[in-house]
């Protein structure tokens, strides 16, 4: 059963604009946006997920009906409306969702003929920025118009790395485009924190990667690892985050040590 929501005001407060970005699939991403969303919620912080990726995964993950959508992310982009047309309740009543559906994969093509176009998400966030403590944008696993969009957006980054060989494989990319994106278009852009995935603590590889992540990013590390956890993998396929899925499993409770960990780091 799916979580339709219903459209909501929110009262006026001052936010955090982050990018939850890897270019890789698979590690994190969507789970991390929307559990830690959910915990953070849990917390009385007023959250908003922006939905940017075609897949949708966070819309799924928060039980929305795509099929029901009366808008989406890609009406907000292609100036149907304003952002804060689309943006849904959740089963959180503190989290918000602006969704997402395949459409936005057209947006990749919009966007390229369009002016100004890396300033686009931007802009369309600024009228609902303040009504929320944070603001997580779910990029799509690429490093395309759409996560430009995002960088240029964002006030800082969270990397979700997947604990596995290769792991820091093609950051070396996400990293030049984050330089690039700092020195000509959001000089104030920060990497806010990384956060290792599917830790395996029966491995050495997965306490090899961690260190070797640990070593090349030093503090902006979390302490918090989110485990391999079957609850966590189980949850997006009930709609439910976390946190109202199973909220005594490892998963719920890493994610949400991990948000008092978001919350300390400001």
């Amino acid at each position: 059963m799916g979580y339709t929501g219903t459209k909501r005001a929110l009262p006026q407060r001052d936010s955090q604009v982050i990018a939850i970005i890897n270019q890789k699939g698979g590690v994190g991403k969507s789970t991390t946006a929307v559990n830690l969303s959910a915990a953070l919620g849990e917390s009385k912080k007023k959250v908003l997920v922006i939905d940017f990726d075609p897949q949708g995964n966070a819309t799924s993950g928060f039980g929305i009906e795509k099929e029901s959508l009366h808008g989406d992310v890609y009406d907000a982009l292609s100036g149907r409306c304003g952002l804060q047309d689309v943006i849904l309740d959740t089963i959180e009543p503190t989290v918000f969702i602006a969704p997402s559906t395949i459409s936005l994969a057209g947006a990749e093509i919009e966007l390229v003929t369009m002016e100004d176009r890396e300033t686009v998400l931007k802009r369309l966030i600024a009228p609902v920025r303040d009504e929320f403590d944070y603001i997580f944008i779910d990029c799509p696993p690429s490093l395309g118009v759409l996560t430009l969009d995002a960088l240029v957006a964002a006030d800082s980054l969270l990397i979700p790395i997947q604990c596995e060989f290769y792991a820091l494989e093609g950051l070396t990319k996400l990293l030049e485009s984050m330089k690039m994106v700092k020195s000509r278009l959001n000089p104030d852009l920060e990497i806010f924190g990384v956060l290792m995935t599917m830790f395996d603590a029966r491995t050495t590889l997965s306490k090899q990667v961690v260190d070797e992540v640990q070593t090349y990013f030093g503090k902006k590390v979390f302490k918090t690892v989110i485990p391999r956890n079957v609850k966590l993998s189980e949850a997006p396929s009930h709609g439910l985050p976390i946190n109202h899925y199973s909220r005594m499993s490892r998963g719920a409770l890493a994610y949400g040590k991990l948000a008092k960990e978001v919350v300390r780091r400001g």
